[in-house]
């Protein structure tokens, strides 16, 4: 990676230029170099990242058919309102037979294509584990750089290889409807270790409240308050707990200093979506309040160099020819039990950082 002043190529340099004078154009032309991890792609990211601004970025996570991308076109809609500038990324599971985005989510969301103030871009995971693509990260990076008010992510969450938004997105909404199943079920799935706001969507139909209650409790034994005022043996006061079973479907439960909100909504006709936002803009004033905000930058910031080093050294393990030459060598002793692939990893290991 060379990172000199005039480092990047003449193509490189132009899309840059007309990156940086705001040209939409120029913006999807540097997402599919970086996307396709094109030559120069890192020194064009880092000449972006230079001169970025910070916006606002906000995760929608949750199964297929939750109605993500419904309240995604909601939200943007909505921000669009006040005139905010507005960035979409849709990251769908990867087709196995043609290799694209296998939901399409520009299709679902045909109604904002035609507005200039938002930009929408689909991304196939391309087999990457943890929901996201392997260069969601960057091409968030460049939607940030290029100025947008903020950046709404949607991804598929369904296990808990799924929850790589946590280190993408500020705010992270878990989205799950009754015929999702149980709360349990989104612990086991690790869903409820991210969420910074849950949302019960598709409300109309029949177990939404019984849903949403569910949250409500597995959320309460997770910080610990469900059974906190209740006494050990006799005497037994359950008013708390059937407090707790009477909550309103809004009712946040505090945990690490930040409320988590329960919220029911019915994307298609937009209600509900009012309190959504209002929660979104709640939680973004405590992270800053609380200087959360800058700990999650400076952790993505964490994250970011070592994915980078380990994806170079890949890079640069691959295309050594002393390292090939080392292992086909060694496959013989492998098999004879005179090496392991520890200790040939460990002499190619040595022979690179030499």
């Amino acid at each position: 990676m060379s990172h000199e002043a005039g480092g990047l190529s003449p193509a490189l340099s132009s899309v840059l230029e007309r990156f940086l004078s705001g040209e939409v154009t120029a913006l999807a032309r540097a997402i599919s170099i970086v996307e396709d991890e094109r030559d120069g792609f890192e020194d064009l990211l880092h000449r972006v990242l230079t001169v970025g601004p910070s916006t606002c970025r906000v995760g929608f996570t949750g199964p297929p058919g939750a109605g993500k991308s419904t309240l995604v076109a909601g939200a943007a809609a909505s921000y669009r309102e006040h005139d905010e500038r507005i960035g979409v990324i849709a990251v769908d599971p990867t087709s196995p037979y043609s290799g694209g985005a296998l939901l399409g989510d520009r299709i679902r969301m045909n109604d904002l294509t035609t507005d200039p103030g938002i930009f929408i871009r689909s991304m196939a995971t391309r087999g990457s584990l943890g929901g996201l693509a392997t260069t969601t990260k960057e091409v968030l990076d460049l939607m940030d750089a290029f100025g947008f008010d903020r950046v709404l992510v949607e991804t598929v969450g369904v296990g808990q290889t799924e929850l790589a938004i946590t280190a993408a997105a500020d705010t992270v909404i878990v989205v799950l409807v009754p015929e999702s199943g149980d709360a349990i079920q989104a612990m086991k799935a690790g869903l409820m270790e991210i969420a910074d706001i849950f949302v019960v969507n598709k409300a109309d139909r029949p177990g939404a409240d019984r849903l949403a209650k569910q949250i409500r409790q597995a959320l309460h034994l997770k910080a610990g308050h469900a059974l906190k005022d209740i006494p050990a043996h006799h005497g037994v006061d359950l008013s708390n707990a059937l407090r707790k079973e009477r909550t309103t479907d809004a009712e946040a439960v505090e945990q690490g200093g930040w409320s988590i909100p329960v919220l029911s909504t019915v994307a298609h006709s937009g209600e509900g979506l009012p309190k959504l936002l209002e929660a979104v803009e709640a939680h973004r004033a405590w992270l800053q309040a609380s200087g959360q905000l800058e700990a999650c930058r400076r952790a993505r910031a964490r994250n970011r160099v070592q994915d980078v080093v380990e994806r170079e050294m890949r890079r640069v393990a691959r295309r050594s020819e002393f390292a090939t030459e080392l292992l086909e060598s060694a496959l013989d002793d492998i098999a004879e039990r005179v090496e392991t692939p520890y200790s040939v990893a460990r002499r190619i290991l040595d022979g690179l950082l030499r």
